[in-house]
């Protein structure tokens, strides 16, 4: 069954398994009435700014027409959970079930929209640390900007999706991240330098096209921008955020070898500027997923070799020549 999808954003607040919010409930049961009607128009009405941009009214339209020709009307919706500030439901079309995932901004606007083929959800098992080890996934020096387990170090902690994720800069001799006033994407000394496989590892998603950001504005539309997720052989997916725009190297379904190039660091999704979002996850899905601890192989921190170690904000860190 071909089934289309809309575009989702993730907010950046986490509540896990919390009851159903009223706001989610009526905005829930308002798309599903305007659904079954093919009131597109008034659907597109209930959309954010950015979703309206991501998504034109003759889009939602399309989109409406053909999951009514391959499903029907959804006969009823039931509550599953909330993550991420977004509300996951089943939706049981007259013809399949689907997943129906709903994000709303602090306008009650829906910022984020999304249906996905229905499977019954078992549990997967949450990753405490990586086992496969790795090498960093760059090459020379590069800055810990955001990193470890606590909140002042490492603002990731507080989503369970992403916290232990990095965010790497590259910083010059008086600890700045760009040359000149920093008003292009060119300024930042990560911008276009290489990303390549800290491990060997299996391609199961690549993203590109998204467009680099103009340094200082953002595109949570897209959140990660233009990503790769490699899989190990032990089943832990690396993620690898904010690629330059058509710079991603490898396809999904390649086989890559540590040291491959996966593409550029760029400033795409929701970024600022230039950097790398690198963090470990225990399913494929970053919604779904729990993020894990990650432990680099053999180092260089701040010009010491570190051994099985996990950097912290403000780590100077490279891989160690061999």
């Amino acid at each position: 069954m071909r089934v289309l999808i809309l575009v989702l954003l993730l907010s950046t607040s986490l509540v896990l398994n919390a009851q159903e919010t009223s706001s989610f409930k009526k905005k829930s049961s308002t798309f599903t009435n305007f659904f079954n009607i093919k009131a597109s128009d008034s659907i597109y009405n209930m959309f954010s700014k950015s979703m309206k941009e991501a998504l034109p009214k003759e889009k939602v339209n399309q989109v409406v027409n053909s999951l009514h020709y391959q499903l029907g009307k959804i006969e009823s919706i039931q509550f599953l959970q909330m993550k991420d500030g977004s509300a996951k439901y089943k939706a049981n079309f007259k013809n399949a079930p689907m997943f129906l995932i709903i994000a709303l901004n602090e306008l009650e606007e829906i910022s984020g929209l999304l249906f996905q083929p229905f499977k019954e959800e078992s549990k997967v098992a949450v990753l405490e640390r990586n086992i496969t080890p790795l090498k960093l996934p760059f090459k020379g020096q590069w800055n810990i900007f955001w990193g470890g387990e606590t909140e002042a170090d490492n603002y990731h902690v507080k989503y369970e999706n992403q916290k232990g994720a990095f965010d790497i800069v590259i910083f010059d001799e008086k600890g700045k991240s760009h040359k000149g006033n920093g008003t292009k994407n060119e300024d930042y000394y990560a911008f276009g330098k290489p990303i390549i496989a800290p491990c060997d590892a299996e391609v199961v998603l690549a993203v590109d096209g998204v467009k680099d950001n103009i340094p200082g504005e953002l595109n949570p539309t897209f959140l990660t921008g233009n990503t790769v997720i490699l899989k190990t052989k032990n089943n832990e997916y690396l993620l690898f955020a904010h690629f330059k725009q058509y710079s991603v190297a490898v396809k999904q379904g390649d086989k890559v070898r540590t040291g491959d190039l996966l593409g550029l660091c760029g400033n795409s999704g929701n970024s600022t500027e230039a950097h790398l979002h690198f963090h470990i996850q225990n399913v494929e899905a970053m919604h779904d997923a729990v993020s894990a601890k990650c432990y680099f192989d053999k180092i260089l921190v701040n010009g010491t070799v570190k051994t099985n170690y996990m950097p912290i904000k403000n780590d100077a860190v490279e891989n160690v020549s061999e």
